[in-house]
């Protein structure tokens, strides 16, 4: 019999709402995706401050909820378990949806799951894609987070190969877009003012590619640096900065590692399936060179649509389906959440 699960997510400054119908043979469908986004009011200090992010939650879970319900064409008595960000994120952006999650839950006497953000962004592709192999490569870029992963069994065992010892990519194209004066946050208009640049006309450094470099790492610090220094040169000598030209060499740096790192741990690994997730896989250059790459290496290649690569609330419905159908524990409505949870640990 089909069952209806609830996803809520909270994490950073999106309040998403997702339903999803996991039928008899565990394929999963999207019923409703609703966002309400708070990044407008961050954008003048830069980045996510935590209290506004909390705050905004707070305001707009009800309304998303509702909206949720009301596209899919469902009540609340309709849902049959609820899964909720768990972690990692922001802890007082966290506590409002696991907050929201566990009122729910109570009142409508069905199971609850905690689950982790990462793991959402690589269900949410069995949303557009179908099911994911027995075994496949993830590779997550987001905002906070850059990490290799291999996937066993999305519901139970992820094993982190690799992650970024400071900057996230995400963070790093935040940081060069206030160098070159573009807005926040900086992944669009970034991607945006590369496609009028030449990606060869800086050499930026690729970090941690080295030979003694660990192999499955990533660090973007020093690229961040590198632009910020190469642009106060430029000013420096009385030079007009080009923009389009520092955003391609700078996208076409970041591009190159994850996309080079990635093909190397698939073939280490002996994995033929790459999915790349979180909001920087909807950048156009990484999207491109990782499919030129995929190709070369025999490695099918899958992405979501962009709409499902920022964080919302269908990645974490469609992670609690796979948890349901794996017939994982449910949580205890005491369970309490964890800013740092690793992504090993898929439910709690």
């Amino acid at each position: 019999m089909p069952r209806i699960i609830m996803g809520i997510e909270s994490s950073c400054d999106e309040t998403g709402v997702g339903l999803v119908r996991l039928h008899d043979d565990n394929t999963v469908e999207l019923l409703a995706d609703e966002v309400a986004s708070s990044v407008d009011q961050h954008a003048r200090f830069g980045g996510v401050v935590p209290e506004v992010a909390s705050r905004a939650h707070l305001e707009a879970m009800v309304p998303t909820v509702e909206r949720a319900f009301e596209k899919a064409g469902l009540q609340l008595s309709d849902v049959d378990a609820i899964a909720v960000t768990a972690g990692p994120g922001l802890a007082g952006a966290l506590l409002v949806g696991v907050a929201a999650a566990k009122a729910y839950a109570a009142a409508l006497d069905i199971p609850l799951y905690g689950v982790n953000h990462l793991a959402g962004h690589i269900a949410v592709d069995t949303l557009q894609h179908g099911p994911l192999p027995d075994r496949c490569l993830a590779l997550l870029v987001s905002g906070g987070h850059t990490q290799l992963l291999l996937v066993d069994d999305i519901a139970s065992e992820i094993i982190e190969l690799g992650s970024t010892v400071d900057d996230a990519a995400g963070e790093a194209y935040d940081k060069v877009a206030r160098v070159l004066g573009l807005p926040y946050p900086g992944g669009p208009p970034i991607d945006k003012a590369a496609k009028n640049g030449d990606g060869a006309a800086i050499a930026f450094p690729r970090g941690m590619t080295g030979p003694r470099d660990a192999k499955f790492d990533f660090s973007f610090s020093g690229l961040k640096t590198a632009v910020a220094r190469w642009v106060e040169g430029a000013e420096r000598r009385g030079e007009d900065i080009p923009v389009d030209d520092v955003a391609a060499s700078f996208q076409e740096a970041v591009a190159d590692v994850l996309t080079m790192k990635a093909i190397r741990a698939a073939k280490e690994h002996g994995v033929d399936t790459l999915v790349i997730s979180g909001g920087v896989a909807a950048n156009s250059r990484l999207s491109e060179l990782a499919a030129e790459r995929c190709a070369e290496a025999g490695i099918t290649l899958r992405v979501p649509r962009p709409r499902l690569c920022t964080d919302n609330g269908a990645m974490i419905a469609a992670l609690g389906a796979h948890v349901v159908a794996a017939g994982r524990p449910r949580a205890s409505l005491d369970f309490s959440a964890n800013p740092a949870l690793p992504v090993q640990i898929v439910s709690i």
